[in-house]
């Protein structure tokens, strides 16, 4: 997401991006076939660039024997190219309600592959009555799951009107609406704070709730963070909660076992924004 941007242009650059989860509720519209996946930064990036990278090597009890399986791989993205049986450009101005500047695109001045990464730049451009144009890929109703592990290693970027985020939101947003639906942020970093949020939003008693925490000050604890270097971020989604970490610092945490006024929502499907 992008807030009022001020900056000639950002880019965002992922290599690839991962969820990776043990669930019996998920959907895809093709096979999932497990393997690892590595994100890496495009050399010669700006600090106006995000870039996504992951890794996962194989677990072994010893040196050369597989362990068992602690998860299995639902999905992946090498960024090979833009695959659209997994992703959907979003294209719209405003930013569906968050007063953004920019107009979502599907073109390839806004979204492109280069050498295995995937670049999403925002531009200073006049395009159908915006100031400015950006790219929005989301898997709505191509791939969703609920209960798992989503992993990813990114380099963000900063400066005036800058708002990157790695999201989720309810998979049944057309039926019930926002926030009924749910909505995780695993990251949000706004202007050039160096700090990551981890929200949550849903409704309650016909309102909307929130509740959220930042590695400025997690109950007493912080991290330092340049979080225009690389950077691992996880979400960890159960039953009983869902918890965000940066490099394995933990951010944000949220009970959700015997949900209640609302907070049922984060036991349906979930799909990447």
């Amino acid at each position: 997401m992008l807030k009022k941007f001020a900056a000639p242009l950002v880019i965002v650059t992922a290599a690839s991006a991962v969820f990776f989860a043990c669930s019996s509720d998920s959907s895809s519209s093709s096979p999932v076939t497990p393997q690892n996946v590595t994100l890496s930064e495009v050399e010669g990036s700006s600090d106006n660039e995000t870039s996504v990278s992951s890794s996962s090597d194989k677990v072994t009890d010893k040196v050369g024997e597989p362990a068992e399986p602690a998860e299995v791989y639902l999905w992946h993205d090498e960024f090979d190219s833009i695959d659209t049986a997994t992703w959907t450009f979003e294209t719209g101005a405003s930013g569906w309600g968050n007063n953004e500047w920019q107009y979502y695109t599907g073109r390839s001045e806004n979204a492109f592959v280069q050498d295995g990464i995937l670049h999403i730049r925002a531009n200073k451009e006049d395009y159908e009555g915006a100031k400015y144009t950006s790219a929005r890929m989301i898997t709505k109703g191509k791939f969703s799951f609920t209960y798992g592990t989503v992993e990813a290693r990114i380099a963000l970027p900063v400066g005036k009107g800058i708002w990157p985020a790695f999201w989720m939101l309810g998979e049944n947003i057309d039926a019930v609406s926002w926030p009924a639906c749910g909505e995780i942020d695993i990251i949000e970093a706004v202007n050039d704070e160096n700090v990551v949020y981890g929200t949550n939003h849903w409704q309650a008693g016909g309102n909307q709730a929130d509740y959220g925490n930042n590695t400025k000050d997690y109950y007493g604890t912080s991290k330092e963070l340049d979080i225009t270097q690389f950077h691992n971020y996880k979400m960890v989604w159960n039953e009983k909660l869902i918890a965000m970490y940066v490099d394995d610092f933990k951010y944000q945490e949220i009970a959700i076992e015997n949900a209640k006024d609302g907070l049922e929502a984060f036991h349906k499907p979930h799909s990447s924004y």
